[in-house]
Order: structure tokens, then sequence, then C-alpha cells
């Protein structure tokens, strides 16, 4: 993507982190010495930032491990450490966005406010900037307006989309749309799913009945199910994936609304206790504010001095 694109959305991604930024600033500038009292402030700053009492205490204990084998005295100098310790944790490669690359199937699921269809639509906007290939499935067909948003979203990016009437049989969208992707030869299918954590066993045998036809229809495509998580919900969110993955294998998170109303801190929680790697980013609303997660880039933005 565009260089100014990318410095714009650090931009928003860094101001959307300020508050938490400005917490781990103090707990390292706020102390002289390296002793429990400044481990005792560090790790409840970290939970206060959503990484969760388990990745805090974890993180804790590795800070107090290379303090003592690299004789580290001064907390200035042990938060290049935990600098580093966060990239580790957060590392996501190339190989995670090989679906990029093939002609790949995504299904996306989520539950309702979390900006799931926002998410697709963005998507479809970046892939069809990038010269590949999209088509839209509007298989979230339960959802009140639903349709008419993918549909607004599919105008927008300039990408077709397969739907049909609110109410029908969301697999019977999936079999058309998959079915028009390998004709077409479509590089990327995106498919609005349902996430009606309510009824897990409806959403189950849905998304199944979807792979069944997917399988069937379209075996030689490449495969990623994709769930969109709202990150101003703190760990709620974590909670909210093993909810899904109960239900299907997801192989990869969409983080939403890192804009201010979040505290960040879930992005790592995210990666460490699920092991599944968050793949994209937004800070906002617009078309452009949704982004690859850079692990580089959002620990930049974590802990920046200014």
């Amino acid at each position: 993507m565009a260089g100014t694109e990318k410095t714009g959305f650090f931009a928003k991604l860094k101001d959307g982190l300020k508050k938490t930024r400005d917490n781990l600033y103090v707990a390292f500038s706020g102390a002289t010495i390296i002793d429990e009292d400044f481990y005792d402030d560090l790790e409840e700053v970290m939970i206060m930032s959503d990484m969760g009492v388990e990745l805090s205490e974890s993180v804790i204990d590795q800070l107090r491990e290379v303090s003592e084998t690299k004789h580290i005295s001064y907390p200035t100098v042990l938060r290049r450490e935990l600098v580093r310790i966060f990239k580790e944790e957060m590392d996501v490669t190339e190989a995670d966005y090989e679906f990029e690359r093939r002609k790949s199937v995504v299904l996306v699921t989520g539950v309702n406010g979390v900006g799931k269809t926002t998410s697709i639509g963005k998507l479809a906007s970046h892939y069809k900037a990038e010269g590949k290939r999209v088509l839209l499935a509007a298989a979230d067909t339960f959802r009140a307006a639903a349709i008419e948003q993918l549909t607004e979203w599919s105008n927008r990016a300039g990408v077709p989309i397969i739907a049909q009437k609110e109410g029908s049989d969301p697999s019977a969208v999936i079999f058309d749309a998959v079915t028009a992707a390998k004709s077409r030869n479509v590089d990327i299918l995106l498919c609005d799913t349902a996430g009606r954590l309510h009824n897990k066993k409806n959403l189950m045998e849905e998304l199944r009945k979807m792979n069944r036809i997917i399988d069937q229809v379209y075996p030689e495509a490449f495969r990623e199910n994709l769930l969109v998580l709202d990150a101003a919900t703190g760990q709620n969110a974590i909670s909210q994936a093993k909810e899904f993955m109960d239900v299907t294998n997801i192989t990869g998170i969409i983080l939403t609304k890192m804009d201010g109303t979040a505290k960040g801190g879930i992005a790592i929680a995210i990666q460490k206790e699920l092991g599944i790697p968050v793949k994209y980013i937004g800070v906002g609303e617009g078309i452009d504010d949704l982004m690859r997660f850079n692990s580089e880039d959002f620990v930049d933005a974590l802990l920046a001095d200014d």
C-alpha cells in the first residue's frame, strides 16, 4: 500500500494507543531502579491495558529473567527488552497472508456490531486496488440490512456481489458465489457469514454446510476463516474468539476499532492466548483505515517516546 497511506494509518494507530502508551511511559520513566514496586506498577499497567493477567505475569517473568541474565539495572534499558518481547509475541509472517496470493475462499465471521461487513468491504476495496478479481457473497442473510450494507460496499469498491433476499438460505448464497467465483476465475471470494453465538448449534451446522458446499464445488480453492473482533471490548474479545473457535477453525483475526476507545493490549493477548495471528487492524471508519497487522509498527506505536 502507498507510503503516505501507511504513514497516515500509523499516525491514527499511534493516536489510538495514546492512553496505554502514556501509562507505559510513566511506569518506566517514573522509576529510577528496577525493584518490586517497579514490576508491580508495570504489571498493573499491562493488565489495565487489556493484556490480561496471564500474559502480564508471563511478560514480567521474562523481564525479571532478562534483567538478571543481562545485569540490567535501569528501567529505561529494560524498556527495550519489553519492545523485543512484544514484537516476538506478535510475529506475523508473509506466510500468514498466503490466501492473498492464491485463488481463495474467505469466510468472515463475527457478532453484530464488531464491524464485520464494513471490514469485508474495506478488504474488497484494497484487493481491487491491487488488481485482484474480487467477489462478495452476502451470506449473512438473517441480520437486518446486512445484505444492503454489503451491497453498498460492493458499489463503493467496484466489485460484484452475489446476494439473495433477506432470510434466504445462506448456503444457497455460498453455492451461487463459489460457482461464480470458479467460473469467473475470481482471485478472492469474500463471504459475509452470520455470527449468531446465542445459538451456536445452528451456527455450527450452517458453517459446516457452507464448508461442505465449498469442498464439493471448489475443492482446489485456498481456504481462510477470518474472525472480526472489536478491540474496545477488551478481554471479552478473547472470550468471544474462544466461542467461535468451538464452532469453526479460525485462521486469522481482524481487530477493529483501535481508535482510542481500545487500550491496545488485547492485540498482544489474542495472539499469546489463542495462538491465532491478528492479520488486519482497523483504526477508524474510512476505507483506508484497515491494514495488514504489522508487529513492528504496532509496538512502536505502543511504546513510542512521544
